[in-house]
C-alpha cells in the first residue's frame, strides 16, 4: 500500500521560497506576541506537547533544513496509524490561525519530494524541480515579401509577418493556490 503525507502549509511564500507550515506560521503570530491568553497558553502546551512526544528533525540531524543542501525541505506528516494523534491535534493550530486570518490549508500527496529525513510519524522532502514546458513548436516560416494572389485570381494583397511573441506576464507572487483539505 503505497503512503499518504499530509502537510499543513500557508498560501504565501515564505523567505526560503516555500510555503511555511502550520507550526511556522503559529509560532510567528506568537513571536508577534498577538496571541490571545487562551491561544498562547494552548500553543505553549501544544508546542511542549509535540516536542515531547515526537523527534524534531533538526534536532536529529541539524542539516535537514539546510537551505544549501536540502534547498526548498519541508515536513510532511506521514498518514499511518502512529502519526494520527499528531495530525489530530493540528486542529487547535489552524483555530488560532484561522482567527488571526492566515490562511493554511491541508495538502496530501503520495510522493511529497526526495526524502532527506524521515522517522514513523513524518518525512522531510525537498520538492521535485519543476517540469520543464513542453516545448513550442517552431513558428511557420515567414511568407516572402511582395504582393501574393489569391487562389481565386482577385487582387494583390500583402500578408501580415509573423506575430509577434506573447509578453511575458509575472506569476502570481503568492504562489499558487491550494484548494482547502477537509478541516
Amino acid at each position: 500500500m503505497e503512503m499518504t503525507y499530509v502537510r499543513f502549509q500557508g498560501t504565501v511564500r515564505g523567505p526560503r521560497g516555500h510555503f511555511p507550515g502550520v507550526f511556522a506560521l503559529t509560532n510567528g503570530l506568537a513571536r508577534q506576541g498577538v496571541l490571545t491568553d487562551e491561544q498562547w497558553n494552548f500553543w505553549r502546551a501544544g508546542n511542549d506537547w509535540y516536542d515531547a512526544n515526537y523527534p524534531d528533525p533538526s534536532t536529529v540531524d541539524p542539516h535537514v533544513y539546510d537551505p544549501e543542501l536540502h534547498p526548498g525541505a519541508v515536513a510532511w506528516f506521514k498518514t499511518s496509524a502512529p502519526a494520527a494523534e499528531l495530525i489530530g491535534r493540528v486542529d487547535g493550530y489552524l483555530e488560532i490561525l484561522t482567527a488571526h486570518g492566515v490562511e493554511c490549508h491541508m495538502i496530501r500527496s503520495t510522493d511529497p519530494g526526495k526524502v532527506v529525513y524521515e522517522d514513523e510519524y513524518q518525512v522531510v522532502a525537498v520538492p521535485h524541480a519543476p517540469r520543464a514546458p513542453a516545448p513550442r513548436p517552431a513558428p511557420p516560416e515567414t511568407p516572402p515579401a511582395g504582393p501574393h494572389q489569391l487562389p481565386h485570381g482577385g487582387p494583390p494583397i500583402r500578408l501580415p509577418g509573423p506575430r509577434p511573441a506573447p509578453t511575458p506576464r509575472p506569476c502570481n507572487a503568492e504562489g499558487p493556490r491550494i484548494s482547502p483539505g477537509a478541516f
